[in-house]
C-alpha cells in the first residue's frame, strides 16, 4: 500500500482533491512518498476502468457525431418499431456527451492530481458513474455494430477528413501528459516499472508522431486538380424546408438548384401512381384522424379518392423530423400546413416544366392488389403518355419490363457491376450508397462515360469528400445549404499539410524534451546542494525528492512551523518523517 503524508494542502490541491475524491478537508492526508506508488492496487484498477470508459464512450461519442448524417434514418426506424416519431437521435447524443464530458472530467482531475504528487482515491459515487458510463459506451456500441453496421463506414471515411486534426489533438494530449509521466519517472525506485512507463508513454508518442505517414484523404490535393462540385439530386425534394414528396418540398429542391428529384412511387388500389416512401400512411399524413380503422392498412391499398381527403403536410410542422420547421416563415408554415398526397403525374409535370431529371423507386403492391402484375406498365403508361416529361429527363433504375425496349430512358443501375456490363447493357449511370466511394471506383466509371451518384449526403464533410473523390451528383435532404459551399471543407493542399504536420511534431518534441529536462535538472539539483551546502540528503536510487522551498509548501505538516535548515536533511529523508 502506498503510504502518506498528512499535510497542510493548497487551496487548488484541496479542491481538485475534494472533486475527485470528496476529501475537502485541508488536513487531510493524500500526499504520496516520493518513490511511493500513486494510489493502491484497488485504485490502481479503479483508475484502469475511468480510463477504458474515457476511451470508449469518446470512441462512441465520436461514432455517434459522425453518423448525424443518418439521423433522420435512426428516428425512421425507432417509428417503425415504438409507433410514434421523437428525436431519439438527438437523445442519444445528448446522453453520449453528458457521460463523455462526465469521464473526461474525472481524468483531467486525476491527471491533476498525479502532477501534484497526491494519491488517488474516487469516491465511491463517482466509481458508479464510471461503471454506468462504461457500461453505456460498451452497450450502446455493441448495439449499434450489430444493427447499423454500414455506419462503421461513415466512420471510416470521417477519418479522411478529420485525421489531420485528430493528429493535432493526440500529440497536443500527449504532449501535456509528458509533465505527471517525467514527474513520477524520475521519482520512482524500482526500474522496471519506471522504464515500462516511459517505453509506453515514448510509443505511443512516436505512434502519433508517424501517424501521417499512413494517411490517406482525396481533400489533401492541389486546389487546381479539383474538379467542379457534385450536382444536387433532392430527396424526396428539400425534406427539411418541406413535408417530404409533397409538391412544396419539390418546389423546394427546384429553387435551391437541384439538378434532379428524387422519390417513390407507390400504386393506389385503382391504378393511380402516387408518392409516399412508408408502406403505411401514418408517419406522413393523418390518417388516424381520417381513417382510425385502416391506419395500419398498407397505402396501395387505398383508392385515390381515399388518399386524396388526407393532409400530407401538417405532420411536418408537429413532429418537425429536422428541427428544421421554425425556421420557416408564416406563409411556408401555411403552405407546409395543406399541402395534399401528391400523384406521380404532378410530380412529372413540375419536373417538366424545370427541365429537371427525376428518378425514383417503384414499390411493387401487395397480393390481392388489383396491379400486383401491371405496376410497372401502369407506370410507364404515366410517364410516356399522360405527362409531357422527356423519357431522356428519366434515370431507370428497374430494368425489367423495359431493358429490351427503345422508350429513351437513362438506364441507372443501383449496383456497382463491372464496366464491360454495364456498357454491353447501355447502362450510363450508377446511384450508390455513399459508403461505397472510392476515388478509383468513380474515376474508373468515369472513364468509360459512366457517371456516379452517391446518396444520401446530407452533412458538409461528406459533401466535401465526395465533391475532392470526383462523384458527379449526390442525393442530398439538404440541397440549400450544401448548394451555398464554395468549396470543400478541410481542403489543403500536400504542402500546407506537411507543413502542419512537421511544425506540430517538432514544437511537441521540444516541449516534452524540454519537460523531461525540467524535472531531471530539479531531482539533481540536490546532489549540488549537497556538495555546496555539506547537507546531508537521502537519495535512494533516483529518488525525486522536493527542494527546501516545496517542502515548506506542500510537505509541512499543519499547526507546526517552518523547520529550521539544520532539520531539512531529516525532512529529505522520507525514513524520519512520522507516519
Amino acid at each position: 500500500m502506498a503510504s502518506t503524508l498528512s499535510v497542510e494542502r493548497r487551496p487548488l490541491t484541496s479542491c481538485l482533491l475534494g472533486l475527485y475524491s470528496c476529501r475537502w478537508r485541508r488536513r487531510q492526508g493524500s500526499l504520496v512518498r516520493p518513490g511511493d506508488c500513486c494510489c493502491s492496487k484497488r485504485e490502481g484498477a479503479i483508475f484502469a476502468v475511468l480510463t477504458a470508459a474515457f476511451c470508449l464512450t469518446l470512441l462512441f461519442l465520436y461514432f455517434w457525431t459522425q453518423a448525424k448524417n443518418d439521423y433522420n434514418d435512426f428516428d425512421w426506424f425507432n417509428y417503425g418499431n415504438l409507433g410514434f416519431w421523437w428525436a431519439w437521435s438527438l437523445v442519444l447524443l445528448v446522453i453520449a456527451a453528458v457521460f463523455f464530458s462526465y469521464v473526461a472530467a474525472l481524468m483531467l482531475l486525476a491527471v491533476c492530481l498525479l502532477s501534484q504528487r497526491q494519491r488517488l482515491s474516487l469516491h465511491w459515487s463517482h466509481k458508479i458513474g464510471v461503471i454506468l458510463s462504461l457500461t453505456f459506451a460498451i452497450a450502446a456500441t455493441a448495439v449499434m455494430s450489430d444493427l447499423w453496421l454500414l455506419e462503421w463506414l461513415t466512420v471510416r471515411l470521417s477519418f479522411q477528413v478529420t485525421a489531420p486534426y485528430l493528429h493535432v489533438g493526440g500529440v497536443a494530449l500527449m504532449t501535456v501528459l509528458a509533465w505527471p509521466v517525467a514527474l513520477h519517472f524520475f521519482s520512482m525506485l524500482k526500474k522496471v516499472r519506471r522504464y515500462s512507463i516511459l517505453v509506453v508513454y515514448l510509443s505511443i508518442l512516436l505512434a502519433l508522431y508517424l501517424m501521417p505517414l499512413g494517411m490517406y484523404s482525396p481533400c489533401i490535393r492541389d486546389h487546381n486538380t479539383l474538379g467542379p462540385p457534385p450536382t444536387l439530386f433532392g430527396h424526396r425534394g428539400a425534406p427539411m424546408v418541406a413535408p417530404e414528396n409533397t409538391l412544396m418540398a419539390f418546389e423546394k429542391a427546384v429553387e435551391a438548384g437541384c439538378e434532379c428529384l428524387e422519390t417513390d412511387v407507390t400504386i393506389s388500389y385503382d391504378g393511380v401512381p402516387f408518392l409516399m416512401h412508408d408502406h403505411t400512411l401514418r408517419r406522413t399524413t393523418n390518417v388516424d384522424e381520417v381513417f382510425p380503422n385502416h391506419a395500419n392498412q398498407v397505402s396501395d391499398m387505398f383508392s385515390w379518392l381515399a388518399l386524396r381527403r388526407l393532409n400530407a403536410g401538417a405532420w411536418f410542422l408537429s413532429t418537425d423530423p429536422y428541427g428544421t420547421a421554425s425556421s420557416l416563415g408564416a406563409e411556408d408554415r401555411r403552405r407546409a400546413g395543406e399541402q395534399p398526397v401528391c400523384t406521380l403525374l404532378e410530380f412529372l409535370e413540375l419536373a417538366a416544366r424545370n427541365d429537371k431529371l427525376v428518378i425514383f423507386d417503384l414499390y411493387k403492391p401487395p397480393e390481392g392488389h388489383p396491379y400486383r402484375n401491371k405496376w410497372i406498365e401502369r407506370t410507364l403508361d404515366v410517364i410516356l403518355h399522360e405527362s409531357s416529361i422527356r423519357p431522356s429527363q428519366v434515370l431507370w433504375l428497374r430494368r425489367s419490363f423495359v431493358h429490351e425496349q427503345e422508350v429513351g430512358f437513362q438506364q441507372t443501375s443501383g449496383s456497382a457491376y463491372s464496366i464491360n456490363y454495364l456498357q454491353s447493357n447501355n447502362i450510363s449511370r450508377l446511384n450508390l450508397h455513399y459508403t461505397s466511394m472510392s476515388v478509383k471506383l468513380i474515376s474508373d466509371y468515369a472513364a468509360a462515360n459512366i457517371t456516379t451518384n452517391l446518396y444520401v449526403i446530407s452533412e458538409p464533410w461528406l459533401y466535401s469528400l465526395a465533391w475532392c473523390t470526383g462523384a458527379h451528383s449526390v442525393t442530398t435532404n439538404d440541397p440549400h445549404r450544401l448548394k451555398a459551399m464554395k468549396r470543400p471543407l478541410f481542403l489543403m493542399t500536400p504542402y500546407e499539410y506537411m507543413t502542419m504536420w512537421l511544425v506540430t511534431d517538432v514544437l511537441s518534441l521540444m516541449l516534452v524534451v524540454t519537460i523531461f529536462t525540467f524535472h531531471w535538472r530539479r531531482a539533481t539539483r540536490l546532489v549540488d546542494l549537497e556538495l555546496h551546502s555539506g547537507l546531508k540528503f537521502s537519495l535512494e536510487g533516483d529518488k525525486y525528492i522536493q527542494l527546501k522551498s516545496e517542502m515548506c509548501d506542500i510537505w509541512s505538516v499543519s499547526s507546526v512551523a517552518t523547520p529550521p535548515v539544520g532539520q531539512i536533511s531529516d525532512l529529505a529523508n522520507p525514513a524520519h518523517l512520522a507516519p
